[in-house]
């Protein structure tokens, strides 16, 4: 199925290389200072053998003191400034979040994280960057060995040459190996900035329960805004329609049929008459009163009844769902279907609605000809991003004769 909904273009490149030209430099800095905390652990593992006991734990306990005690206070400094560095290959801000304002680094998660990124910085990453960095000379040694093998035999790496001849493979090689290293490169920064980010930019639980936070209070505002609109359509416009249409009726029949006024009046009452149905069926559209009352089920069904097309509704949805849930896949299922009555040429079609696992998933297939396009103005990309407000997920297969299968799943709570 089809979900509706490399990390940069040509403009990472230059911001790549500069991240990757300032990285061995701060690498070197930051391995200095830490080589000395961790001192008394780099001379137990000097002595490894020969150091008596008392000395492995004399070592080790101050090992742990100055790498525990002064490492994360270390790490704040080294993490602002990567966070300042990170500009380079990502122009937006990363925001410095804390546990606690003006909580001691040791008490502090967030300073741990960055201290795990420092420990990286002078261990993981520099071996990284050290044999990519081979992979270039390796490239350049290869291009230049029929210069090399002309005087005398020379080794490359995987076996020794002894003329120009035999080390025309090897160039060849060298050239195609070339810009596989360039893009080595670039997945080498794309690694380090998305450790970074992770590391440095506080803890990802959180961001992410607050970005869905904020989408669910802002599908929540308009899920209020929809019934406000719905309220004030029933309670006041359509109230007043009714009693414009009444009026007119009365005067109808007050006048005669075949006078000028008369005739005015008669049309005037069938369009009035006409802009109720049409009013009402705006309002049905907002939210079907059906679902207020009765739930997702039974709008499934009287859904499924309006149909021009033969729909077989299988709901089982044992309780009542939150409103924005069902409102959600009401809409789901309305939207499918009106596209089968429009494109698909199906002459029948089917939908399912069941919750499992806390999340109600709503099916809709039809026998048609397939091939729809989310593109194609059939409203399926709109119907996605309503799905997608509220943390669901819009699934499509629609293959060239069909049958087309559109699949929404919507967590309940």
């Amino acid at each position: 199925m089809l979900r509706l909904g490399g990390r940069r273009g040509l403009r990472w490149w230059p911001r790549a290389l500069a991240y990757l030209v300032s990285s061995p430099p701060v690498m070197i800095t930051v391995a200095v200072p830490m080589g000395v905390l961790a001192l008394p652990w780099l001379l137990l593992l000097g002595e490894a053998g020969r150091a008596s006991f008392a000395r492995i734990v004399l070592l080790g306990l101050a090992g742990l003191l100055l790498v525990g005690g002064l490492g994360p206070p270390f790490a704040r400094v080294v993490a602002a400034f990567e966070r300042w560095r990170l500009r380079l290959a990502d122009p937006r801000p990363l925001p410095s979040p804390r546990s606690g304002a003006g909580r001691l680094p040791w008490l502090d998660p967030v300073a741990w994280r960055e201290f795990a990124y420092a420990i990286l910085l002078v261990t993981a990453l520099p071996a990284l960057y050290l044999l990519t960095s081979m992979s270039v000379l390796l490239a350049a040694l290869w291009m230049a060995a029929p210069l090399l093998a002309a005087e005398q035999p020379v080794s490359l790496g995987f076996g020794e040459v002894s003329s120009a001849a035999g080390a025309v493979p090897y160039t060849v090689a060298g050239v195609i190996l070339l810009p596989v290293t360039a893009y080595l490169f670039l997945i080498l920064a794309d690694g380090h900035v998305a450790v970074a980010q992770a590391l440095l930019g506080g803890d990802p639980r959180d961001q992410l329960v607050e970005i869905a936070r904020s989408r669910s209070r802002l599908a929540d505002a308009f899920e209020t805004e929809r019934r406000r609109i719905e309220r004030d359509l029933h309670d006041g416009a359509q109230q007043r329609l009714i009693g414009l249409t009444l009026q007119l009726g009365l005067a109808r029949h007050d006048l005669p049929p075949e006078s000028p006024a008369g005739q005015a009046v008669a049309a005037a009452h069938e369009q009035a008459k006409q802009l109720m149905v049409e009013l009402r069926e705006l309002i049905q559209g907002i939210r079907p009163q059906i679902l207020t009352d009765r739930g997702l089920p039974a709008a499934l069904r009287e859904l499924a009844d309006r149909s021009p097309v033969g729909v077989h509704v299988t709901a089982t949805v044992p309780e009542r769902l939150p409103a924005q849930v069902e409102t959600t896949a009401y809409f789901v299922a309305a939207e499918a279907l009106a596209n089968v009555a429009k494109h698909s040429g199906a002459t029948q079609a089917a939908v399912e609605a069941t919750v499992r696992n806390g999340r109600l998933t709503v099916v809709v297939t039809d026998d048609g000809v397939g091939a729809a396009d989310p593109g194609g103005g059939s409203g399926l990309t709109g119907l996605a991003d309503r799905v997608d407000a509220i943390g669901g997920t819009t699934l499509l297969s629609s293959p060239p004769g069909g049958p087309t299968v559109l699949k929404a799943e919507i967590p309940c709570a």
